[in-house]
């Protein structure tokens, strides 16, 4: 019986179906919702990102996205403790807000200051959306001792296909290293785009949440306009809370930190060499090397002084600069551009370099350009007798261990495999010479004709 009653019921569900399809088919279509646009914005807070302030030991900063419900900027800090009751002792620190669509960008972008912290001292921090805080994010400040070591970790230009492609280097870089603070040579994006910082952020997560990024502006950092003028993005200013203490005529986009022993100078090779601020910061560039008590002076620029791809170098930068790098005993210039690998000791070759440290001449600024994304370009004529080390076709990350008498300069390629590695030691006179590691390094990753150096086809082309 119950079997029957089951092939009847089922009998009188088929039966009705065509009547159920047909009252489907009449049925008043239901109204369209739009799509959300790509990386929308909702209420709980994404694209947060740290920055230090001109002193990290005492100087943070965070700037953060939500959709236009949250008007005001507001964030919660505490000093950490071991335990998970915090949030009592924690202090509310109001920041300010700016209308994204007006930017190009969507919802509401926001940045706080934490300032007055102590040294060497963890905090935690949640900053506001209008559906709830974000989770607790965790820093340290940098030390009062200036002899402490630390690491830096730094990129290349990311640039195309960022999350794709360009975020495997990111994120192994931040996994395999454990870095203190992040330095980015510029071209993080194509183009600025709403959606190319939603990638951007989304490849670095939370380790751009919890580690200080020092970031430079790169040219695809800008955009021209209907009658050809080039203008800086504005979604810049509104991902990165900056220090502010830059030249005059490149103010968003040119600033100094100081870091545990190292003074960082970021400058803006774009406006400098496009839009009449070289004057501007190279006055300041000079300034704030002379007012430098740093052990280590480390400059971070987007277009190299020395390219490894391009058939001349930045020769206005180069002219303007450079001078300066050398009378102010620059240690380091971090560099991007030329989607290429290059570590330059001296800029009249390898061969030049050789004799003079073999005479005892000391070491001038150690010149690298590195990339991250997957952009290439191929090397030029110079690349294989003025540079030390180079590589093509190569998605690369760095690392620089700073200690009170050395930096431990190391690049690894995105699998984590060591690629080149150098010391700077700096003798109790002020002098300063190189030391070959003893770990041992791999061929050149060079292309073949049309091949690349992992046997299949080379992507670089040539500039």
């Amino acid at each position: 019986m119950h079997l029957k009653t089951l092939l009847i019921a089922g009998a009188a569900l088929v039966a009705g179906l065509p009547a159920i399809a047909h009252a489907q088919a009449s049925a008043p279509t239901a109204p369209s919702v739009s799509a959300p646009r790509p990386w929308a914005p909702t209420g709980l807070p994404d694209r947060i990102v740290l920055t230090p302030g001109a002193d990290a030991a005492r100087d943070m900063a965070v700037a953060w996205r939500t959709d236009g419900r949250q008007v005001a900027a507001l964030a919660e800090l505490v000093e950490a403790i071991d335990g998970p009751a915090y949030e009592e002792r924690a202090q509310v620190v109001a920041g300010r807000s700016t209308d994204g669509a007006a930017l190009g960008g969507q919802g509401r972008h926001h940045a706080a200051r934490f300032e007055g912290l102590k040294p060497a001292t963890t905090y935690l921090y949640r900053v506001r959306g209008a559906d709830g805080w974000s989770e607790w994010l965790s820093f340290r400040t940098a030390a009062a001792d200036l002899s402490e070591p630390f690491r830096i970790l730094y990129f290349g230009d990311t640039q195309n296909s960022i999350l794709s492609k360009g975020s495997r280097t990111i994120r192994n870089g931040l996994l395999r290293t454990s870095p203190d603070v992040v330095v980015h040579a510029g071209d993080l994006t194509g183009r600025s785009h709403d959606w190319e910082w939603g990638e951007w952020t989304a490849a670095g997560g939370y380790g751009f949440a919890m580690i200080p990024q020092l970031p430079a502006a790169g040219n695809h950092e800008y955009s021209d306009d209907d009658e050809g003028a080039r203008h800086l993005g504005p979604l810049w200013s509104a991902q990165f809370a900056l220090p502010g203490n830059g030249a005059d005529k490149a103010p968003e986009t040119s600033y100094f930190v100081d870091y545990q022993g190292v003074r960082f100078i970021v400058l803006d090779g774009t406006a400098a060499a496009e839009l009449d601020s070289l004057d501007s910061q190279t006055r300041w560039l000079d300034g704030a090397l002379a007012s430098s008590t740093a052990r280590w002076n480390v400059v971070v620029q987007h277009q190299p002084i020395y390219t490894c791809a391009r058939p001349d170098d930045t020769k206005a930068l180069k002219a303007a600069w450079e001078p300066i790098y050398r009378a102010r005993n620059v240690d380091m210039v971090l560099q991007g551009h030329d989607h290429c690998y290059s570590r330059i000791t001296d800029g009249e070759g390898q061969a030049a370099g050789a004799a003079r440290r073999a005479a005892g001449a000391p070491q001038g600024p150690v010149y690298v350009v590195s990339v991250a994304g997957p952009k290439m370009y191929g090397l030029n004529d110079r690349a294989l007798i003025q540079p030390d080390r180079v590589a093509a076709d190569t998605q690369l990350y760095q690392t620089i261990d700073v200690e009170a008498g050395r930096l431990r300069y190391r690049a690894y390629t995105v699998s984590g495999a060591l690629y080149d590695a150098v010391d700077i030691v700096r003798a109790a006179d002020g002098s300063k010479s190189l030391e070959a590691p003893s770990e041992a390094l791999p061929s050149l990753r060079l292309c073949d004709g049309a091949v690349g150096p992992d046997g299949v086809p080379c992507v670089g082309s040539p500039k």
